[in-house]
């Protein structure tokens, strides 16, 4: 598919696709430097049976630049905020730093969100990892646009592609202050702790590719064992980028988790 800029409205203060209708509505949340036509795939996918609102995080995609420095609390609050302006049952999907908002989401509004599902979550990584991933976050200056060359390797290798090009010209795009805020959210976060996921109220889909080396099938494994309703699905062959490089196994994935909690 093309991965083409869609129109907006504007849901809580923050630029959104707002797309279908429907008795439910997916409330969908897109990773640190990207925007929300990366759940393209998906709106299509879902916009025919619900209401589907993909916003995009604060400095990014046309959300405007915040007034001060945000932590991942006040990106929270954020995706709480247009929770609160829906009407009726929700699901919220987070992908990459996005699922760390829907969990949290979920755990503390469970009046509102009926179930979660969680693409390429991170979860108690190791040392290393967590060394490497505060290393590139403190590498940014936060004024000029890192090369996304490296990013985007981790993503997709090196293989040419429409999903590759997409997600290159999105990280170019987005402002160097915005993407360093949320880089240096998303790496100082410890979210989800066993705990939050031991209490998660509602049904939780933990969904990432068996070529993951960062958000890796052990950890959406532990998640899903943690979380009293949870489950798990490994998709054979995908990494980060997944809900757009594999959407029809994705979709097929969230659509069976939707049909029990709908």
């Amino acid at each position: 598919m093309t991965w083409t800029t869609r129109p907006r409205s504007k849901i809580a203060g923050q630029a959104a696709i707002d797309l279908g209708d429907g008795p439910y509505h997916i409330l969908m949340l897109h990773g640190v430097g990207l925007r929300a036509e990366a759940w393209s795939a998906q709106i299509d996918a879902f916009a025919a049976t619900a209401r589907v609102i993909a916003p995009d995080m604060p400095g990014h995609g046309q959300s405007g630049l915040p007034a001060s420095r945000l932590t991942l609390t006040d990106y929270v609050q954020c995706a709480a905020d247009v929770l609160a302006s829906l009407q009726g049952p929700t699901i919220v999907v987070g992908h990459s730093m996005g699922s760390m908002l829907a969990l949290d989401l979920a755990g503390h509004h469970a009046d509102a969100v009926c179930g979660v599902v969680a693409l390429n979550a991170v979860f108690q990584r190791s040392a290393a990892a967590r060394d490497a991933v505060i290393k590139r976050a403190d590498a940014l200056d936060g004024e000029s646009t890192p090369d996304p060359t490296a990013t985007l390797t981790r993503w997709f290798g090196d293989a040419p592609s429409a999903e590759r090009n997409a997600c290159a010209t999105w990280l170019r795009e987005v402002d160097p202050s915005a993407y360093k805020m949320a880089y240096t959210a998303f790496a100082n976060s410890t979210s989800p702790t066993p705990e939050a996921l031991a209490a998660l109220p509602c049904p939780a889909c933990f969904i990432t590719g068996s070529a993951e080396p960062n958000s890796t099938p052990d950890m959406s494994t532990r998640m899903a064992d943690l979380t009293p309703r949870g489950e798990v699905a490994i998709v054979e062959g995908a990494a980060h980028m997944m809900p757009m490089t594999h959407a029809a196994e994705v979709n097929r994935i969230i659509s069976n988790f939707m049909s029990k909690v709908v």
